[in-house]
């Protein structure tokens, strides 16, 4: 089975047809080897088609209940699957012999994903724009009254500290006050490593104290296309998130990581050419994760893991990142298992 453009007469051809699916699909060959897979199939399971291609379905994929496997079709509804390479995903897993094609089989996989994206409407952060409205009024008044309280303290790094955020908040309420505001961000290739460390110091000196924030960086990352304002604001979303979820353990831990991830990429809309999606930074925590019965959706507005929790720090952390192009993905990963908010973003334009 081999794509083709499209046919003499203009109409779409099979790689057309099938990146339009608004299903992830993989296609398997006769020694059950993954032969092609869609761009929804890319973003579900965390990896580009190209690294896919060639791979044993069970490196990738591992079938749920494997036993029950036939050679006709196979079906399991609500499976838990743990990627080698991804987040567990809970999926409808379909498999199916293609017709005309002794051996290949083709798997869809249906999901309420943990990944949101560029190919995902964002009606969750949309959701939220009435709350956000209220909210954006009510916060701005004060913030003049704590800046020029900071400013009664004198100079000094706290106070500089100080008065720099609330510079920096009221910028972003103004943008807040329309939640689903469709303004595209200014982007620029930013080194992203004064940011990191500018959100660890804000961290540590207030919400933070008390709790391990530890560095792991790739110290040759290129710079990535973002808007500072956005991705500052995701990282102290993410760092509160991950210190209020771990702060109850006995040793809370917090550790940020990047890296650089070759052939990830995802396609903006079906049809549309990929995206990549090198520049990745992991907030990891070692606290217990969002309960099992929030986790496929976190990113939504209002849906929060904790009793006094609102629901919207996610929801606006998902919508900033489409915003810039990117992707945001939760997992439970690693031994012993911890809990990681990943960002997936573009790299600057040389």
């Amino acid at each position: 089975m081999t794509p083709h453009s499209g046919y003499a007469s203009g109409r779409p051809g099979f790689a057309e047809l099938f990146g339009a699916l608004p299903v992830a699909v993989i296609v398997i060959d006769p020694d059950d080897r993954i032969a092609h897979a869609n761009a929804f199939a890319e973003q579900l399971l965390n990896l580009s088609e190209r690294v896919m291609r060639g791979q044993p379905l069970a490196a990738i994929l591992p079938p749920p209940a494997a036993d029950d496997r036939r050679e006709g079709g196979f079906a399991y509804y609500d499976a838990e699957i743990a990627t080698p390479h991804g987040p567990k995903i809970r999926v409808d897993f379909v498999e199916a012999a293609v017709s005309d094609h002794p051996g290949w089989r083709a798997i869809t996989l249906h999901s309420a994903a943990t990944t949101r994206g560029l190919a995902q409407s964002g009606g969750g952060a949309r959701a939220a724009s009435g709350a956000a409205a209220m909210l954006a009024h009510e916060i701005k008044n004060p913030l003049s009254g704590i800046r020029g309280a900071a400013q009664l303290l004198g100079t000094g790094e706290l106070t500089t500290l100080i008065v720099t955020e609330v510079d920096r908040i009221a910028a972003l309420i103004d943008r807040m006050q329309d939640f689903s505001d469709t303004r595209p961000l200014p982007i620029h290739g930013e080194n992203i490593y004064p940011l990191l460390g500018h959100a660890r110091r804000l961290a540590l000196a207030g919400f933070g104290r008390g709790v391990t924030i530890e560095e792991r960086f790739d110290p040759s990352l290129p710079d990535a296309a973002i808007n500072r304002d956005a991705l500052l604001q995701i990282l102290i979303n993410l760092l509160k998130n991950a210190v209020e979820a771990c702060r109850a353990e006995r040793n809370p831990r917090i550790l940020i990581t990047t890296a650089y991830r070759h052939g990830m990429s995802v396609a903006a809309a079906a049809g549309r050419p990929r995206t990549p999606l090198p520049i990745e930074i992991c907030v990891t925590d070692n606290g217990p994760g969002a309960p099992a019965d929030i986790a496929d959706h976190l990113f939504d507005a209002f849906v929060s893991g904790r009793p006094e929790g609102q629901g919207l720090g996610l929801a606006l952390v998902d919508k900033l990142m489409r915003d810039m192009g990117g992707i945001v993905q939760y997992a439970r990963e690693g031994t012993p298992e911890m809990t990681t908010l990943r960002l997936l973003l573009p790299r600057a334009t040389l």
